[in-house]
Order: C-alpha cells, then structure tokens, then sequence
C-alpha cells in the first residue's frame, strides 16, 4: 500500500488537467486515465477481498515475471476490460472516487496475504503481487500523463 501513496498523490494532483487531451500520445484524455487508474485499484481490490484464500495458486508466469522485474508495462499492448473503461458521458465526482479507492485499500491491506485474483495476462496475483501490480500499472499511466502534460 505505502508504494501507492505516491501515486495516487500524483494523480490526484493532475485533476485540473482532466480535460487536457494529445492524441500523438494517447486517444483518451487525462482525466480518464485518472478514472482507469482508480477503477482498476477499486475493482481488483474488490475483487481480491471477496476471494476464498483457500483457493490461492501459485504457477510460473512469464509475463508477470517480466513486468515485475522491469517494473513497467509495455505502452499500447494492453486492453481494458470494459468495467474499468471511464463511462465519458457523465463528469466524474473524482474526490468521491479517491476516498472510496483509499478506502478499499486500507481493507485490502487486512486482507489474507493469500487472497487474490486471477489476471488475465499474470494469472493469479495474492495480495503482495497484486499490490505491485497495481503500482506498476497506476506508475503507467502516470506516465502517459506526464506525457500528454509535456506536450
């Protein structure tokens, strides 16, 4: 959790840039790489707490080994599952979706270290893994932020 705060911090910051949009970096706007962001933590955290640790797996995975040791994900290769795409049509109430994304990760952080949830690239993520998933994944869009913020 604590390797989160910063990002978090940092997104919320970029809130007045929501709207800013360069499509040479990325067809979406700022503010809905805020939103992905926070759904992907809300609804994987969620999804984690309502797992049976019993069930928790462990295989090999190379792509999970990958991203992991190089910290990043690869720009442009992934596809978000439709419940944690922004819904464009109505304007996100962003400080309501932080507090309940700060809420459901302090449960997540009294979860059992063997809860998790099935990714579908890294397949089954416990609670650390998950954590350092959804760093990774919060830190890349941040950069595709910054990116858009560069410009």
């Amino acid at each position: 959790m604590r390797k989160l705060e910063q990002p978090l911090t940092e997104l919320y910051t970029h809130i007045t840039h929501s709207d800013k949009l360069h499509p040479a970096v990325s067809s979406v706007n700022v503010g809905w790489h805020i939103e992905h962001s926070l759904l992907v933590i809300q609804k994987i955290s969620e999804t984690v707490l309502k797992s049976d640790p019993s069930n928790y797996k462990w295989t090999f995975n190379w792509a999970r080994s990958l991203a992991f040791m190089f910290n990043s994900f690869p720009r442009g290769k992934g596809r978000a599952p439709d419940i944690v795409k922004p819904k464009q049509t109505v304007k996100t109430d962003f400080d309501t979706l932080f507090a309940s994304v700060r809420s459901t990760l302090e449960q997540l952080k009294r979860a059992d270290d063997h809860q998790y949830f099935l990714h579908p690239i890294f397949g089954n993520l416990h609670k650390k893994n998950t954590f350092i998933m959804l760093d990774i994944h919060t830190r890349h869009h941040l950069k595709i932020i910054r990116d858009i913020l560069s410009t």
